[in-house]
């Protein structure tokens, strides 16, 4: 198993999301699509397409959407758009900020994790991660070697940003508590003044296979 170090984005359609009218206000949002029994989607703003044919272990680009409260709504791809979503929910976008939203779970439980991303703005690099796979324990993750640099983080949820120097790490995900590595993400370049988010997906056990996505957060 490999990191996916560079996605391929998506092509996307963005259709009928409200404008943007004045400085100040404009926010943007991406979906990462990590369930991985779900089919490839379409997730619709407000009853509108805003990213289609999103599939497995994929992001989209930074949309812009108005602040505001927002129906998100989330359909197979080979529906479109028609007939009962497999996800519903209402979001409260801020204004000026950046968004992720990552589909997590499996098909029959799916959910939608909302993150605010925050920008570099110091020396040092941030990392964050994200637990999306449903088979497996909380996890720390650690330089090869070392220290968990993020530690006890469960199914579900996204831990804090960890500030690091700039450079090239190796990592790996362990079951909390252990020593014994479950996978390694080897050659990871993280540069000084940029934030990251790590995005665990796929199955401990079974297929698709634990793997990672690395994203650079803000636009």
């Amino acid at each position: 198993m490999k990191i996916i170090a560079s996605l391929l984005l998506t092509a996307l359609m963005i259709v009928g999301i409200t404008p943007i009218t004045q400085a100040g206000e404009q926010s943007n949002v991406r979906v990462i699509h990590a369930s991985p029994d779900a089919p490839a989607v379409d997730v619709y703003v407000d009853g509108k397409p805003a990213f289609e044919g999103a599939s497995f272990q994929s992001a989209t680009d930074y949309v812009s959407v108005a602040p505001g409260d927002r129906k998100i709504q989330v359909f197979p791809a080979s529906a479109g758009g028609k007939g009962e979503p497999v996800l519903e929910k209402t979001l409260t976008i801020g204004s000026g900020k950046d968004y992720s939203v990552v589909a997590l779970g499996k098909l029959s439980d799916l959910s939608l994790l909302v993150l605010e991303d925050e920008k570099g703005s110091t020396e040092k690099a941030g990392i964050r991660a994200v637990h999306a796979s449903p088979d497996a324990p909380a996890v720390d993750i650690a330089v090869k070697g070392g220290d968990p640099i993020i530690s006890d983080l469960s199914f579900g949820n996204a831990s804090d940003y960890t500030m690091v120097d700039s450079g090239t790490y190796d990592l790996e995900i362990r079951p909390a508590g252990s020593s014994e590595s479950v996978l390694d993400i080897p050659n990871i370049p993280v540069e000084s003044g940029q934030n990251y988010t790590a995005i665990a997906v796929g199955f401990l056990e079974g297929d698709p296979g634990l793997n990672v996505v690395l994203l650079k957060d803000g636009k």
